[in-house]
């Protein structure tokens, strides 16, 4: 016992200490547990995420940042791991101290290495790199395996998203509690160098305490995948479910964010079970009904439309910022008795849902999945989605900095507008 929280502090302090000082400062904890057989795998089972991180635009982001050392760090302290379970809470930690990392910086209590606070992408790419290495990685140990590694993934995966990092504070006066949600940047294909102002919003987010007229609220974030496979693997319940148990419930506000369309916030009013297969971050595509895991609460008969719970007209009526707020209703169906789409506002009874009024990709999918878990829990809570604009980027397709600051603010005054109405 003693000797495990040892090495998953070290891990902790080693990927900090990396992410500040540079590779220099990498090597001391390491050394002191270091496994005398630690190797590379030949032919490391990578995704198409990890294919684009040799992308010049990419490595010269993450060494500006100064998170291209997180990959290094994360290797170090795996092969000082003796066990399978020192290596899956060396990944852990290191999964901790990357996403603290980046909400520090986010949020202005770090330097940011030459980018905008506000900028997500470093995390993104950084958590590609600790991917990779752990994918990679072969340490010494007897007990290792593939087993092992997927569970040391899985540890890391999660906590450099937030996931296992959203306990609000125990007060004597309860805060109005708030748990969001952003994305990863997406469609890198056509821009390598995109960012998703929804998850950098969240990053602005993550365990702040903000002062109002109606008392303090409290918010806790987490960042979702653009990949379908994790979606139907339960990741988007995993972070929301343990907020909402009846019994437990220990926030009045949830709310998932993406990126949507040009010029204006979308609060989107219903969300519909397809999933119309948009390429992911992997290329992959998925069709069909969204598939909720069998160890989710879930009702008897999936729904084909759920909708949100917000304040959307409070919200809508409290916040002037850069951007008009839009409430939209507008879907497409196919009636019942019928064969064709229909596009119209709001579903008709019995129909079968094409698209929500926030699409058939991931966003409409992740408040798809939390608003049905609200409706099989029997619980009150104000859920649905907010769309943000369309980051814009110059001549280059980098993303103007100040706009992206001017959504995060809106968008921050539209979760604390739904947690106080």
């Amino acid at each position: 016992m003693i000797r495990r929280t040892a090495l998953t502090i070290a891990a902790a302090a080693l990927l900090t200490t990396a992410l500040t000082t540079g590779a220099a400062g990498i090597t001391s904890p390491a050394t002191a547990y270091a496994a005398p057989h630690c190797g590379t795998v030949a032919e490391p089972q990578l995704r198409v995420e990890h294919t684009r991180l040799d992308d010049p635009v990419v490595t010269d982001l993450l060494a500006r940042s100064g998170f291209d050392r997180t990959g290094t760090a994360l290797r170090a302290s795996l092969c000082a791991a003796d066990s399978s379970r020192e290596a899956i809470g060396a990944a852990r930690a290191a999964g901790r101290a990357l996403w603290a990392r980046a909400v520090d910086v986010a949020q202005g209590r770090v330097d940011a290495g030459g980018l905008p606070a506000s900028d997500d992408r470093p995390l993104y790419w950084a958590r590609l790199l600790g991917q990779a290495e752990i994918a990679a990685v072969e340490p010494g140990f007897p007990s290792w395996s593939e087993d092992a590694r997927a569970k040391v993934l899985r540890a890391f995966e999660t906590a450099s998203r937030g996931v296992d990092t959203t306990a609000f504070a125990a007060t004597e006066h309860r805060d109005q509690r708030v748990l969001v949600s952003g994305f990863d940047p997406f469609t890198l294909d056509r821009n390598i160098r995109q960012s998703n102002p929804s998850g950098a919003s969240a990053l602005a987010m993550d365990g702040r305490v903000l002062e109002t007229a109606d008392g303090p609220v409290e918010i806790q974030a987490v960042v979702f995948p653009v990949l379908w496979d994790p979606f139907a693997e339960g990741i988007v319940e995993r972070a929301f479910m343990p907020h909402l148990i009846p019994g437990k419930r220990d926030v009045d506000t949830a709310i998932t964010i993406s990126q949507g369309r040009a010029g204006k916030f979308d609060l989107e009013y219903w969300n519909g079970a397809n999933r119309g297969g948009f390429g992911d971050n992997d290329r992959i595509s998925r069709t069909g009904m969204i598939p909720i895991p069998s160890e989710v609460p879930h009702e008897e008969q999936q729904p084909q439309w759920t909708r949100t719970s917000l304040p959307t007209e409070a919200m809508q009526s409290s916040v002037s910022g850069a951007f008009p707020i839009n409430i939209n209703h507008v879907i497409t169906e196919i009636p019942a008795g019928g064969t064709a789409p229909v596009t119209r506002e709001d579903p008709t009874p019995g129909s079968t849902a094409v698209s929500g009024a926030g699409g058939d990709y991931l966003s409409n999918e992740s408040a798809y999945r939390t608003t049905a878990l609200r409706d099989a829990l029997g619980i009150r809570t104000k859920q649905g989605h907010i769309h943000v604009p369309v980051l814009s980027g110059d001549a280059s397709g980098e993303p103007l900095p100040d706009m992206r600051g001017d959504i995060v603010a809106e968008t921050i005054d539209l979760v604390v507008a739904a947690a106080t109405n």
